[in-house]
């Protein structure tokens, strides 16, 4: 990424990409501001819909929590494309924010759970079968609009086919998925990358509980609370975070972090739930450093050359 602004302005800015709702950053996003004054870097909230702002006036502009943008993927995408400094980059954001990237990584050969897809204005019965289900839309954030339903229990099955009914009248796509039972026990794993000199690197996992407890009745929730914490990576998790990544289109070096989601699958060993480019939540307060390293990484980020 080269900049342009920094030789004639002294320091460099950074801008930290919110919504409305959280203006003021999410505050594991806080964490990061010490460490980047630290090294001189100049870093301040800007909301990504607000028209005041100029993004042109950033060395570097860095989506953070932004969480707001599913009903509006089109405005944002589009808006991502006319940042020219935006990590991770436009082409990322439009690929990533619609999870139907996980049939492409499938086909790739990296293990992910298994997914069905029903199309707008599609319709979609619930399988004979009685296991758990999660259903949601395939843009989401936070996990809104996120449903888990036992099918053996004749009100979920009737839950489950209004989920999927009024994300189809809303031109959503939904995406149907077997409930992973390891959630519940071990839970979900979620390894964390940040760039580096020679690209990503593995910074931090933590361990995410379960958080799904039934069906979606349609709250308006900016994103579910969660229960975290940290977690060693095993090398299987590390493995398949590996070939995930190297799947990405356009290769790993334009990122500026990667949050790879795994659960272990039937058979036991981790499965991709979700691999999140675009505005995860990094946990940098579960791990030493953490803060630290992502400040390490924008810097790296402002002086790398196009």
């Amino acid at each position: 990424m080269t900049n342009h602004h920094q030789s004639t302005r002294g320091e460099p800015r950074v801008a930290l990409v919110t919504c409305s709702r959280l203006v003021d950053l999410d505050s594991d996003d806080r964490l990061v501001l010490d460490p980047l004054a630290a090294r001189g870097i100049t870093a301040e909230a800007a909301v990504w819909d607000d028209p005041d702002v100029d993004w042109s006036a950033y060395d570097l502009v860095v989506l953070r929590s932004p969480w707001d943008y599913a009903l509006r993927r089109d405005e944002f995408v589009a808006w991502a494309a006319t940042v020219p400094t935006l990590v991770n980059p436009a082409d990322v954001v439009r690929w990533n924010t619609d999870k139907r990237y996980l049939g492409e990584l499938s086909a790739a050969g990296v293990p992910t759970v298994p997914t069905s897809w029903v199309e707008p204005g599609g319709s979609w019965s619930p399988p004979a079968d009685t296991g758990e289900y999660v259903i949601k839309p395939a843009v989401s954030a936070g996990s809104q609009d996120t449903g888990r339903y036992d099918l053996a229990d004749p009100e979920h099955r009737d839950l489950a086919e209004a989920h999927v009914r009024r994300l189809s009248a809303a031109g959503r796509t939904t995406m149907v998925q077997p409930y992973l039972s390891a959630v519940d026990t071990e839970g979900e794993t979620a390894l964390l990358f940040l760039a580096g000199p020679d690209g990503l690197a593995f910074s931090h996992a933590i361990r995410k509980g379960a958080m799904l407890t039934g069906p979606d009745l349609g709250p308006d929730e900016l994103y579910k609370a969660e229960e975290i914490s940290a977690r060693t990576a095993g090398v299987e998790q590390l493995a398949v975070a590996d070939r995930t990544l190297a799947a990405v289109p356009g290769g790993t070096r334009q990122l500026l972090y990667a949050r790879v989601d795994l659960i272990s699958g039937p058979a036991g060993g981790p499965v991709l739930v979700e691999l999140e480019l675009t505005e995860p939540s990094l946990f940098l307060r579960y791990a030493e450093n953490a803060p630290e390293r992502l400040a390490t990484a924008i810097a790296t980020h402002l002086t790398r050359p196009a």
